[in-house]
C-alpha cells in the first residue's frame, strides 16, 4: 500500500448485518464517494497547472492519498449497493475547473483552495463521525474507522496546505469563503441527489 498504510477494509460479515440504518449509511457513502471524487479531479486540475512546479509532487503526494480515498468508497458503494449521485458529471467538471483555476493563482492559490476544501471535508467527516456514534459506535465501528483515518488524511492535506503559504493568498478569506460555501452546498446535494 502506497505510503506504508495499512488497506483499511470492511468485513462482509458486517455488510450484512441486520439493523443498519441503511438511509443514514448511503446518504454518508454516497456523499463521501462525491467528494473523494471531486478531490480527485480538483488535484487534477492543480497538477495540469502546476505539476512541473516545485510544488508538484506535494500535490501530487496528496492526490494519491485522494486516489487511495476514492477506490475505498468505490468499493463500499458496491459492498452497500449505494448508487452514486447523478452529480457526478457536474463534480467533474467543476472540480477540475476549481483545481486549475486555483493553480492559475499560483502555489499560494491552490494551496489556498486545498485549505478551504479540506477545512470543509474534515468538519464533514467530524459530523458524519459523531453521527454514526450516535447511531451506534460498534455496529458502525470499521465503517468509524475508515471515516477517522481519511478525515485525518484531509486534516494533514489542509496543514500542508498552509505550510505552503495558502494564507499569503490575495484575497484569501475571500476566496476561502467562497470555497467553502461551495463545498457546503456541493455536501448538500450530494447527500440527497
Amino acid at each position: 500500500v502506497p505510503g506504508g498504510r495499512a488497506s483499511l477494509r470492511l468485513c462482509s460479515t458486517w455488510m450484512a448485518q441486520e439493523g443498519n440504518n441503511k438511509p443514514v449509511i448511503d446518504r454518508i457513502i454516497r456523499v463521501d464517494h462525491a467528494g473523494e471524487y471531486g478531490a480527485n479531479r480538483i488535484y487534477a486540475g492543480q497538477m495540469a497547472v502546476l505539476g512541473r512546479s516545485s510544488v508538484g509532487p506535494v500535490i501530487q503526494q496528496m492526490w494519491n492519498q485522494e486516489k487511495d480515498h476514492l477506490n475505498k468508497f468505490n468499493e463500499l458503494m458496491i459492498a452497500y449497493r449505494v448508487r452514486p449521485t447523478v452529480l457526478l458529471p457536474f463534480w467533474n467538471v467543476a472540480g477540475f475547473v476549481l483545481g486549475a483555476g486555483s493553480a492559475l493563482l499560483g502555489k499560494k492559490g491552490a494551496m489556498a483552495c486545498t485549505v478551504a476544501v479540506e477545512e470543509s471535508i474534515s468538519e464533514h467527516y467530524n459530523n458524519q463521525i459523531r453521527t454514526l456514534i450516535e447511531e451506534d459506535p460498534e455496529k458502525y465501528k470499521e465503517l468509524l474507522q475508515v471515516i477517522k483515518q481519511f478525515r485525518d488524511d484531509e486534516q494533514e492535506h489542509h496543514n500542508i496546505g498552509l505550510e505552503h503559504d495558502a494564507e499569503a493568498t490575495p484575497a484569501y478569506s475571500v476566496l476561502k469563503t467562497v470555497i467553502q460555501l461551495g463545498c457546503k452546498a456541493a455536501i448538500f446535494l450530494s447527500e440527497r441527489i
